[in-house]
């Protein structure tokens, strides 16, 4: 399984797993934009790792950060469909990485490149739903229509 555009998934099996979110992809509607149903979710946690703004951007990357902790959901159920349609979602700002969470489990994560430049602060998933997931679940949409 591979995507045309990004050669990422070929890191995957046939059988995908889980995958690890921080960002948008934590919003059920983001989900339903994308994928048509939000999938098996529930708490997770990354260790040495944080979600860090991203200048100019509304999304997050996920940065090493040794005394920091990226709060997020463990995503499960993904079909191989599902997963190539996230990975052409996921920009060329992002690297598939294998993550052990903080409880254990292992999942697939987009982490920012090492080229990618980050502020300082982290990403807030509440100001994001505050002021941008009403304009950015349409877009969603439109991307998703714009695909095959």
């Amino acid at each position: 399984m591979t995507s045309p555009r990004h050669g990422r998934l070929d890191r995957l099996s046939a059988a995908p797993g889980a995958l690890f979110v921080y960002g948008t992809l934590r919003f059920p509607e983001i989900w339903d934009a994308l994928i048509g149903r939000a999938p098996d979710r529930s708490p997770a946690v990354a260790e040495g790792w944080r979600a860090a703004a991203l200048p100019g951007l509304i999304y997050p990357g996920l940065v090493p950060h040794p005394e920091g902790s990226a709060a997020g959901l463990f995503v499960s159920g993904l079909t191989a469909g599902e997963w190539r349609v996230v990975d052409i979602f996921e920009n060329d700002l992002y690297e598939l990485r294998r993550l052990r969470l903080a409880d254990g489990r292992r999942a697939w994560a987009y982490v920012c490149a090492p080229t990618v430049e980050v502020c300082p602060h982290d990403w807030s998933a509440d100001e994001f739903a505050d002021r941008h997931l009403a304009a950015y679940v349409p877009q969603c949409i439109a991307w998703r229509r714009s695909r095959p």
